[in-house]
């Protein structure tokens, strides 16, 4: 371990020196340690922290990665985090082992950064990971709270420079983001710096004479130049220091040729001020970064509206069964609100924090931790969304609101499928580098041409090549045209985990059906009971154990029978695609498939043993989801269609007019089945969109390039699939698919219309004749024009699809 000795440099040198941690000037010399210096003893605090713990690669990543802690928050400001009650609202899970926060992180700004905080665990102990998502500026936490404490940790942040934003109201409230104090405080130093300098110029627009009213010129120049010189430092910090990472780090991003045209209108006009040449572009440079910071603003606050209605004002459409005394209705989960009392059946997500209030208790939070051994959970104690109830049902308590925005983020988790980026979104990647290559090329390939006759039109041109031609349109095109359709869908009762699941919709090859609870309306099957009759004991048998199942038939099942007394099965299990099975009242009660009672050989039904014997069987008459024929004759014009189905073939007859191909109908499949299949599709080179109801199907959900999930009043939402759509929009379907068809081919005609102005703007700026000024008006317009044509167009899609 590193030791440090704190002395006074004996010949102070002449220059003043700049803080070793955060590289702001130090007011003095003494503070001095390993022939570093510090401008405060925080800096020099988070010195010796990382030197200890062997962290001091935080400082070769990045070139200036800390942050100056003159004004750093004192640990004691974090003492109301130790109160159970704002625990209660800012921790995400806590089980007395294992709890996990979510931090806003506003200091973030670089890869040291992002590296710092991913090894946390090194500087306490009791933290098990970090999750950061950089975009965002948040940092996922999983800690012991047993060896740690949240006070601790934000304490630990601040130390580090990394004070947590944290606003209780944001937790009890959700509401769109605002716009962020560093891009307003931003735009208004470019606006009033623009301003001030246009009305500085105001003689040389007027055609002032420089040699007559010399001491005019030069006055208001450095006037001119003084006040540029902050927005350089500060609005145009971002695009500068993106430029300089990309850089650094091999990468031509779009910022790059930003940054040359900034800097070069900023250094020829301080050249030309000082050395009185000429009055300088800084009324270009700042109209320059003034429009491109209002472009931003509009761009957020675009994205930010987007966001808000996906996360807060579309839920997933899924139900939860709110009990009511001795009743349980279906109630979207959106409905519900704390003091509600919600029935959690096997392989069912409990969708909000709860108390357990009956039943036993073991949930698989995989979802949430990554960690799949179930957790039991006793009566009255805490029970977190995201976890999966693993035995039998379950009564809950609901102590929070469900956070639809939290379950968005757990099922984008990367712990779970990533649907690969589709070939536009590779495409938008690929030719942001081009482009800038391009840019760079065209703007070199001006100056050099311009500059033997005229350096003012080499600098225009190199300078309106570097403005005037937009990159980044691509990449605002792809995401926000992609954006809305994910609201409207959204709106529409089809939620999608993410843009990327779009890509994949529309390129699918071939479609894959589940049958049971998927292609038939499972709440008017009817059942009949081939066999001896069934006792009132069989009958309360069959009733304890289906009330426990999530599985379609289990309901309807359940539902079927008469109303009479349950019993609390013990070892309850069910086993997808086989079936359910428990013990009551010292008898082993089995029911499922003919092979999993023991009936080898058996045909179709839903069979019923007691103890090895089975007393018969349940016939089942299904019916198909109105749409059926319409939905099935889309996708057969452009893919192929496949009927997968772990029932026995005796609907077979039934189902040929809808699949008129026989080898195209498989039954008898077990998940493995259903599993092995889509990846044999997928080996000959097809990309495959399964639809089932998300339980004895997850695993082939899982595989396929898109899993829908088909949600009747039940809560099965899963983090295998990528879609779920609400069984009552099964007929609009094809709609969807088109839909995201159409956001393909818009995205596609804004690339197109990027570079046509792209290469307009090129041709029309290498000739020197556009100003500065005009090329930074018609660059962010042209993002703001292909923003709007991406949402207006899927919009005007979605009202001709009769979507809402």
């Amino acid at each position: 371990m590193a030791t440090f000795t704190q002395v006074h440099a004996p010949n102070p040198p002449l220059t003043q020196q700049t803080c070793f941690h955060c590289q702001e000037l130090c007011p003095d010399e003494r503070l001095y340690t390993d022939d570093k210096f510090f401008c405060c003893e925080g800096c020099k605090m988070v010195y010796e922290i990382l030197n200890t713990n062997n962290l001091c690669q935080y400082y070769i990543l990045d070139e200036k990665p800390g942050q100056s802690l003159k004004n750093r928050r004192d640990a004691r400001a974090f003492a109301y985090l130790d109160d159970a009650e704002v625990q209660e609202k800012l921790l995400e899970y806590n089980d007395g082992h294992t709890a996990q926060v979510t931090f806003y992180l506003p200091q973030m700004h670089c890869i040291s950064c992002l590296w710092l905080l991913e090894h946390l665990y090194k500087l306490d102990e009791g933290v098990f990971n970090t999750r950061v998502n950089f975009l965002k500026k948040t940092a996922l936490i999983q800690f012991d709270p047993a060896v740690t404490s949240l006070r601790k940790i934000a304490a630990l942040l601040a130390s580090i420079g990394y004070a947590p934003d944290i606003n209780l109201a944001d937790v009890d409230q959700a509401r769109p983001k605002a716009l962020s104090k560093k891009l307003a405080s931003q735009i208004a130093i470019a606006g009033f710096a623009v301003g001030n300098i246009m009305l500085f110029s105001f003689p040389e627009y007027l055609g002032m004479d420089r040699v007559e009213d010399a001491w005019f010129a030069r006055v208001f120049g450095y006037l001119s130049l003084l006040i540029a010189t902050p927005v350089l430092v500060y609005s145009a910090r971002d695009y500068l220091v993106s430029a300089w990472n990309g850089l650094r780090n091999g990468n031509l991003n779009v910022d790059i040729p930003l940054s040359l045209a900034i800097l070069s209108l900023y250094f020829r006009s301080a050249y030309e001020i000082l050395s009185q040449t000429g009055a300088g572009y800084l009324d270009s440079f700042g109209g320059l970064i003034f429009l491109l910071l209002i472009g931003k603003w509009f761009q957020q606050k675009t994205w930010n509206t987007l966001s808000f209605e996906r996360d807060y004002k579309s839920y997933f459409p899924v139900a939860a069964m709110l009990k009511n005394g001795t009743e349980e209705t279906s109630t979207p989960v959106n409905r519900l609100v704390p003091g509600d009392i919600i029935v959690v059946r096997s392989q069912e997500i409990i969708p909000a924090d709860g108390l357990l209030i009956k039943g036993s208790a073991k949930i698989d939070y995989s979802f949430v931790t990554g960690e799949s051994d179930p957790v039991l959970v006793h009566a009255g104690e805490r029970i977190f969304a995201g976890g999966k109830q693993t035995a039998e049902s379950i009564e809950i308590s609901l102590t929070k609101r469900v956070a639809q925005s939290y379950l968005t983020r757990l099922w984008n988790d990367q712990a779970f499928k990533q649907v690969e980026k589709g070939k536009i979104s590779r495409l938008a990647d690929r030719a942001g580098q081009i482009f800038s290559i391009l840019i760079l090329a065209s703007g070199l390939g001006g100056f050099l041409y311009w500059a033997p006759t005229s350096m003012a039109t080499a600098i225009n041109a190199f300078t309106a090549v570097m403005i005037v031609a937009c990159p980044c349109t691509i990449i605002f095109s792809i995401s926000f045209t992609m954006g809305n359709i994910l609201r409207i869908l959204g709106r529409n009762q089809f939620y999608v985990k993410n843009s990327a699941v779009i890509e994949a919709l529309a390129s699918t090859q071939a479609v894959i059906f589940d049958k049971t609870g998927t292609i038939t309306q499972v709440a008017q099957q009817s059942y009949q009971f081939k066999g001896a009759a069934l006792s009132f004991s069989d009958q309360a048998a069959i009733k304890s154990l289906t009330k426990h199942s999530a599985h379609p038939l289990s309901r309807r099942l359940y539902a079927s029978l008469p109303a009479l007394p349950t019993l609390p099965p013990e070892q309850f299990e069910e086993l997808p695609g086989l079936g359910i099975q428990g013990m009551l009242q010292g008898l082993q009660i089995k029911i499922g498939s003919a092979e999993f009672v023991g009936q080898y050989g058996g045909g179709q039904g839903v069979y019923y043993a007691v103890d090895g014997v089975v007393k018969g069987y349940f016939e089942v008459k299904s019916r198909y989801r109105a749409g059926l024929s319409q939905v099935l004759a889309f996708f057969r014009k452009k893919r192929s269609v496949w009927l997968l189905s772990g029932d026995q073939n005796q609907e077979a007859v039934q189902l040929a007019p809808y699949f008129p191909n026989p080898a195209h109908m498989q039954f008898n499949r077990t998940p493995q089945d259903k599993l092995n299949f889509v990846k044999n599709l997928q080996d000959n080179g097809q990309e495959v969109l399964m639809i089932g109801d998300g339980l004895n199907d997850a695993g082939a959900l899982q595989q396929s390039n898109v899993g829908i999930v088909l949600a009747e009043d039940t809560n099965n939402f899963t983090p295998a699939c990528d879609g779920i759509v609400h069984a009552d929009e099964f007929d609009k379907i094809p709609q969807f698919v088109r839909l995201a068809e159409s956001g393909v081919r818009i995205v596609k005609q804004s690339y197109v219309i990027a570079l046509a102005y792209n290469l307009f703007g090129l041709s029309y700026a290498v000739t020197g004749h556009l100003s500065p000024l005009i090329a930074a008006i018609l660059m962010p317009v042209s993002s703001v024009s292909i923003v709007l044509f991406g949402i207006v167009s899927g919009n005007l899609r979605a009202r001709r699809l009769r979507l809402r």
